[in-house]
């Protein structure tokens, strides 16, 4: 009796693993072969462009400082150089002017973003741009993209599976499993998010890098991080972020990788920054 129930099913379940794993594309930056969902660039951009206004509003707007913007800006293409040469993004950089909000985030596309109470936080402009290149990685790493794929597939397994379990003779039975293959997908994209996250800090050392700052002081970044976060240590399987221990490790590993013989005597710290908090 539930055999056409199942066909469905299989038919919903085989149409989003197909879309999923049909639709491939290769990063000219990391040479990362991406499931990205058929979604371009250019609509990447698109949604930032229409997103950042209103990203921005909600933590107060841009920062009074045109000074502090400018340096923002001017140390953010810095570090996106290399990478805006080979993606079509509009890679622009954002001083927001929340004093209480230790945030950093990006938009697809390549709209990036630092609040004034993470500004006032970083020692110097090596510092910023290790922050502003890990950002520019989520960019380049296209990992809203990513996500993005990655809940339609998730969508479309959780629906199958409701449908599959659907019984008339229990109708909370298709729910409780799709509630539960829900929770299953949820667990699986948190920890893809880990990944972007180690990702990013792996980028962040090579766009600092390239812009001629010390690497070492990322690590740096994260005792700020670590400090604003009040030390605790949420259990790291159930959230988007890698724990501080982790992240440093991961940075270490790149500087490591990147410089196996110790870090260049040209790569500089820059400027303090604690004369613009």
């Amino acid at each position: 009796m539930r055999k056409p129930q199942l066909i469905i099913a299989v038919v919903i379940a085989l149409f989003g693993i197909i879309s999923f794993y049909s639709m491939r594309s290769e990063n000219p930056v990391t040479g990362e072969v991406q499931h990205v969902g058929g979604i371009t660039p250019e609509q990447e951009v698109a949604l930032g462009l229409q997103s950042a206004p209103e990203m921005a509003q909600q933590f107060g707007g841009l920062d009074p400082d045109p000074n502090a913007r400018a340096l923002v800006k001017r140390i953010g293409n810095e570090v996106s150089r290399n990478a805006a040469a080979k993606l079509p993004y509009q890679f622009e950089y954002h001083l927001l002017a929340d004093p209480e909000t230790v945030n950093a985030f990006a938009l697809p596309g390549g709209q990036i973003f630092i609040t004034r109470a993470l500004f006032n936080e970083l020692e110097n402009e090596a510092q910023l741009a290790g922050v502003l290149g890990h950002e520019a990685g989520h960019v380049v790493g296209r990992h809203s993209a990513e996500h993005m794929a990655k809940s339609q597939l998730t969508g479309a397994l959780v629906g199958a599976a409701g449908v599959a379990a659907s019984d008339p003779n229990d109708p909370y039975r298709g729910q409780r499993a799709a509630m539960m293959a829900g929770f299953i997908g949820q667990m699986v994209n948190m920890k893809y998010g880990r990944s972007d996250e180690l990702e990013s800090d792996t980028l962040g050392v090579r766009f600092m890098s390239e812009a001629g700052y010390d690497p070492r002081e990322l690590l740096g970044v994260m005792k700020i991080l670590e400090k604003a976060g009040g030390g605790g240590k949420s259990p790291e399987f159930f959230s988007t972020h890698p724990n501080h221990g982790n992240r440093a490790a991961t940075i270490e590993d790149a500087i490591a990788k990147t410089y196996p013989n110790g870090i260049p005597s040209e790569l500089r710290k820059g400027d303090s920054l604690r004369s613009r908090a």
